[in-house]
């Protein structure tokens, strides 16, 4: 879907550089007011076609954290184990000095901590890990926890 969307806003804006709208009209048939406004349109979705698909990526990654998850305790059969090394892998203080921006996707949580804790969940790879704890609670039935249960549910506390 990212591909299709970056095509489609190189192949408008190629096509509008080029004249293939109304390269041949003369001035006379209001053929460059036309193409000035699908022009200045084109340059206003090649801006915000890289946004847009970033944000479909970024969703699609979160999504993608939530069935591995799922698989995860499909495979297992341990939802509680997961929970619990999650909240260890979240309650970690360190800052990984070989990770960064590239490879962040990479990691169970998200490596970057100081990046973390100022992101919004709109632009983050990964969801927040009390997220992920309560989605896998959802599958077995129990309540979700709260923001100071999990450090608790680590026995890190």
């Amino acid at each position: 879907m990212v591909g299709a969307i970056a095509i489609l806003a190189d192949f408008f804006l190629r096509f509008t550089f080029w004249g293939g709208v109304s390269g041949r009209r003369s001035s006379r048939e209001g053929g460059n007011s036309a193409q000035a406004v699908i022009m200045v349109v084109a340059i206003v979705l090649a801006i915000l076609a890289p946004l847009i698909s970033r944000f479909i990526q970024l969703a699609v990654s979160r999504q993608r954290e939530y069935l591995a998850d799922a698989s995860a305790v499909e495979l297992t059969r341990n939802p509680y184990g997961l929970e619990r090394a999650l909240a260890k892998i979240s309650g970690d203080p360190e800052v990984l000095e070989v990770a960064n921006r590239g490879t962040q996707h990479m990691y169970f949580t998200n490596p970057i901590k100081k990046f973390e804790a100022r992101s919004s969940g709109l632009m983050s790879t990964h969801p927040p890990i009390l997220d992920r704890i309560n989605r896998l609670r959802e599958l077995t039935g129990e309540p979700p926890l709260g923001s100071s249960e999990s450090a608790a549910l680590a026995g890190l506390e």
